[in-house]
């Protein structure tokens, strides 16, 4: 691919903006200055920009722990997105695997890898997907029951099966709720439409990927090799 490109892609900067920094002499190939913004460099190319290296890396994966307050989108000209929250040089066509809503929390999959991210999201490869909820009220056996046989919303929607789990009961009812879809506001939009309100939501886990417990909320770290190796199994 062209050299402007390529470091375009790892976030070194815009396209413009490298053209001027490769035809100013700042960027080598493989030991070599390279002046033409136009020159094609493979993937195991030795880059560097201003003496840094720049490795390409075709697809990069993340585990973020999004806090409330962000929405679940790769840009934004007003709102702070959960792409704004990976600080550290990155490519440009990042964006969540799907998304949660400003007010929850929890585990979220930022990539650029669209086939992988159709995988997860899709209900018929069947990828769980467990919250933890604090609702209002108490949560009964015929509240599991309607879970399990696939809740219809009051606008007709059909929700697919789901198990709900009673964690304990004090002023709100802590539940585990594990769903294979994500439609909007689905987990609030199910206890409501058995009375609960959903006043805390939090993400624990997306297929065989748990949040890491030592991400506290904002913080991010790379999937490691056998993460992306599991995600890549379902």
């Amino acid at each position: 691919m062209r050299l402007d490109k390529y470091l375009s892609d790892m976030g070194a900067g815009t396209r413009s903006e490298l053209k001027k920094a490769i035809k100013a002499g700042l960027v080598t190939v493989d030991s070599k200055t390279i002046t033409d913004p136009g020159i094609h460099v493979s993937p195991d190319s030795v880059v560097l920009f201003q003496g840094r290296p720049v490795a390409y890396e075709t697809y990069v994966y993340y585990m973020l722990h999004k806090p409330a307050g962000v929405i679940s989108a790769s840009e934004d000209p007003r709102e702070t997105t959960v792409v704004d929250l990976i600080t550290e040089q990155k490519r440009k066509d990042l964006f969540p695997v799907g998304r949660l809503d400003r007010d929850t929390e929890g585990l979220l999959i930022i990539t650029n890898d669209g086939e992988m991210s159709h995988r997860l999201l899709s209900p018929r490869h069947h990828v769980d997907k467990i919250y933890y909820a604090r609702v209002t009220g108490e949560v009964t056996q015929d509240d599991i029951q309607a879970f399990e046989s696939g809740i219809v919303l009051p606008d007709g929607l059909e929700c697919l099966p789901a198990v709900l789990r009673v964690l304990g009961q004090s002023e709100y009812c802590d539940t585990e709720v594990t769903i294979r879809e994500g439609k909007f506001h689905q987990i609030k939009r199910m206890f409501l439409a058995l009375g609960h309100e959903v006043v805390y939501l939090k993400r624990l886990s997306m297929g065989p990927l748990t949040l890491d417990p030592d991400l506290a909320p904002g913080e991010y770290r790379r999937l490691t090799s056998e993460e992306v190796s599991l995600l890549k199994s379902v």
